[in-house]
């Protein structure tokens, strides 16, 4: 329980930090972001810089792509996705599935960036959820999603905190720090869960994600897996749907 208490310390510590760095850009008035910039990006791509169309591997509405171990963009946080382009392009992550997110993220300008994150955060909230069952018959490994609920939600006294301590209830995202998880491709979350553990995805700040996933099994993995990608954002009794638009709000948005 004690190191429970310590990893939710730091959860909020991180949350004050990035809400206090979000109100101080919007004081400020320095961030803009051109809608139909990064549709046209998101949709064709940019050919001065051979940066492809990201509907290719994302989808025409940013739901992501089991089979090819895309995740879903749309609406799971706007600070998330340009910290995350621009980790790729100074290669403190490393795409470890296709082996392009690197290169594609160095032909966007910071500008090109934040347009990408406002469009993709700009998606009606309609879930494409991963197929579990057509996931299984085709022989990927899928978890027991009521297993998962209990890591999601409760987590396991003495091993890991509830992944909605920082993600949100059902993951449904806790913007502008923690980015949306729930309704997330169960391919993807898998391979994610995994990297943080072996050490290969490192750009988590203060090494959260690491510290909680060396802490998970592989059924562990594939049952958190399992639940989040079919979580609803919203169940009777809770009465609440985070938009994950708070900082999104604060943007000069121009079209």
């Amino acid at each position: 329980m004690r190191n429970l208490s310590k990893l939710a310390i730091v959860c909020w510590s991180s949350v004050a930090m990035l809400v206090f760095s979000a109100a101080s850009i919007a004081e400020e008035g320095a961030v803009t972001a051109n809608v139909t910039n990064g549709k046209n990006i998101y949709e064709n791509g940019k050919s001065d810089t051979n940066v492809p169309a990201c509907a290719t591997c994302h989808g025409d509405k940013a739901m992501g792509n089991d089979a090819m171990g895309a995740p879903r963009l749309a609406n799971i946080g706007y600070v998330y996705i340009v910290k995350q382009l621009t980790n790729f392009a100074e290669d403190k992550r490393k795409d470890l599935t296709m082996d392009q997110m690197n290169g594609i993220a160095k032909g966007l300008s910071v500008q090109d960036k934040r347009d990408l994150a406002a469009y993709e955060n700009s998606f009606p909230r309609d879930p494409e959820l991963s197929d579990l069952k057509d996931l299984k018959a085709n022989g990927t490994a899928v978890g027991e999603a009521y297993k998962g609920q209990i890591l999601v939600r409760y987590g396991v006294e003495g091993k890991v905190s509830a992944c909605q301590s920082c993600h949100g209830f059902n993951g449904r995202g806790s913007d502008p720090v923690y980015p949306k998880i729930g309704q997330q491709k169960y391919v993807y979350l898998v391979n994610q869960l995994t990297h943080w553990r072996d050490g290969t995805r490192a750009n988590d700040p203060m090494e959260q994600m690491q510290k909680i996933a060396r802490n998970l099994s592989d059924d562990d993995i594939k049952n958190a897996a399992a639940f989040l990608s079919q979580a609803a954002d919203s169940t009777v009794g809770d009465g609440m749907e985070i938009e994950n638009k708070t900082v999104l709000k604060n943007v000069k948005i121009v079209k």
